[in-house]
């Protein structure tokens, strides 16, 4: 099998077993047809993960390694490495520029459509951007008894594998249960409730996160203090004993996963998901290698243990949903939704000039400046994260030229260390997107005139937020 494949082939892999074929169904040694479709999606999981750790994984990664179709060159081939264009890209096979969902920014934030029986200050969400069709909606055209069921911490990892479909997707409020918006439903289903009863996230209260093997089975430091921002960067970390504050805490440890893993399996038993005779879908997305690696970053001892982690949870998972369903007719897909950076602090590329932490509000800020000074509105340029777009008609009615400002801007960003390129987009469109994966990745991301500028910084650079490291290039480890 070639092995410089995109990453959706999972998607052809999970449509080919949901679809019908009677011919293959006529012969007395073709396999059963699948009655349950599994993505598994762990968030962060960097690709070189496996390889780094695989003499340890002893679990549901090493399972599906060891058994499974294993593509080593796979990539989100998109410019924006983030959960939400990953996770609408990973059930629907198309790009960005064709989901509707470029960044997190505009993923399922909806005010329109409240949380339920979760805290005030959460958000509403749904999937109203989310443009096309999904795996699901393929599924429930043949099969129109076929049901889905989504979890996962986050609100867009929940939503976004099922595209517009109104199933079963439910995600984690800091309150320390587990939650649904009025796009889906009224009030949550009784077995939610009884779930979210047990109390699991409050119950972690005072625990330690510790090691799993012994201390010799880690090469790694454990004391970076680049790490988490210079603060609880060495073991144990200790949940906080108050309740509300673990339920919230608790998430940044492998404990979030176990908890996920373990409403999957309420939801799958309630639902009845996967009894067949038709194909039915279960998503779940495990979101604390993402917590984690955004603190403590992919080379720390963190990292290593989370992934050792998650590989026994799944294993955990695996056996016991093959207890409640027959494995010959399971069909599952484990990817993550995108990687991420070393911290630019150790500079384990060992490059000259050194990876940069860079800071773009300057450029922002003085690009504003000069929109006040011309008389043009201060929002006639938009800063989303490494992107910048003109809204033209407001440099026309202020006789101001938007493409001289845009070449302002992109000569202020060139100037910074730790920027490689500034891209107009326009010319990105007219590059050669076959040799230069840098231009093809952005091109994946927006539409035509979508956004003026893609700015680009060094490998393993990052712009200036609170984590300690982050993604979000189109760089392959991310």
């Amino acid at each position: 099998m070639h092995k410089k494949l995109c990453a959706l082939t999972a998607v052809a892999l999970l449509a080919a077993c949901a679809s019908s074929n009677n011919t293959a169904q006529s012969s007395s040694s073709a396999a059963p047809r699948p009655t349950l479709v599994v993505l598994i999606t762990i968030d962060q999981f960097r690709g070189d993960y496996i390889q780094r750790f695989r003499p340890q994984l002893t679990g549901g990664i090493a399972r599906l390694a060891n058994g499974g179709a294993w593509f080593t060159n796979a990539h989100h081939d998109h410019g924006i490495t983030e959960t939400a264009p990953g996770h609408a890209s990973l059930l629907s096979g198309r790009f960005p520029r064709s989901t509707g969902i470029a960044n997190n920014r505009a993923g399922v934030q909806d005010l329109g459509y409240a949380l339920i029986d979760a805290l005030p200050t959460d958000t509403g969400a749904s999937p109203e951007r989310f443009r096309g069709t999904e795996l699901f909606d393929w599924m429930s055209a043949m099969y129109n008894k076929s049901r889905a069921l989504s979890i996962s911490t986050k609100d867009r990892a929940a939503i976004l594998p099922i595209g517009r479909a109104k199933q079963n997707v439910f995600w984690y409020s800091v309150n320390g249960n587990f939650t649904t918006s009025t796009y889906y439903r009224s009030k949550l289903p009784d077995w939610i409730n009884q779930f979210n009863v047990r109390d699991l996230p409050r119950r972690t209260a005072g625990k330690s996160w510790t090691l799993l093997l012994p201390e010799s089975g880690y090469p790694e430091p454990d004391s970076v203090p680049a790490e988490a921002l210079g603060t609880d960067f060495v073991f144990p970390h200790v949940i906080p004993s108050d309740s509300a504050s673990a339920a919230s805490i608790m998430r940044r440890t492998p404990f979030m996963d176990e908890i996920t893993l373990a409403a999957a399996l309420a939801g799958v038993n309630a639902l009845r998901i996967g009894e067949g005779p038709h194909p039915d879908l279960l998503a779940v997305s495990l979101s604390a290698t993402d917590l984690i690696g955004h603190r403590y970053g992919p080379d720390s001892r963190e990292i290593h243990d989370q992934l050792l982690r998650v590989d026994r949870a799944i294993g955990v998972f695996l056996d016991s949903l093959y207890k409640v369903r027959d494995s010959s007719r399971v069909v599952i897909v484990i990817s993550g939704d995108h990687g991420v950076a070393s911290l630019p602090e150790l500079n384990v590329e060992h490059s000259v000039p050194p990876s940069e932490r860079v800071s773009i509000a300057g450029v922002a800020n003085a690009a504003r400046q000069t929109l006040i000074e011309s008389g043009v509105d201060i929002d006639a340029l938009i800063f989303d994260g490494l992107t910048v777009t003109a809204d033209r008609a407001k440099f026309r009615r202020a006789r101001i030229s938007a493409d001289a400002m845009l070449a302002k801007v992109a000569a202020d960003f060139r100037a910074l260390p730790g920027v490689a390129r500034v891209d107009r987009f326009d010319d990105l469109l007219k590059g050669d997107t076959i040799n230069d994966p840098i231009a093809r990745r952005w091109t994946h991301q927006f539409r035509p005139g979508e956004i003026d500028l893609a700015v680009t910084l060094t490998r393993m650079s990052i712009a200036t937020f609170s984590n300690a490291a982050t993604h979000g290039s189109p760089y392959d480890y991310d």
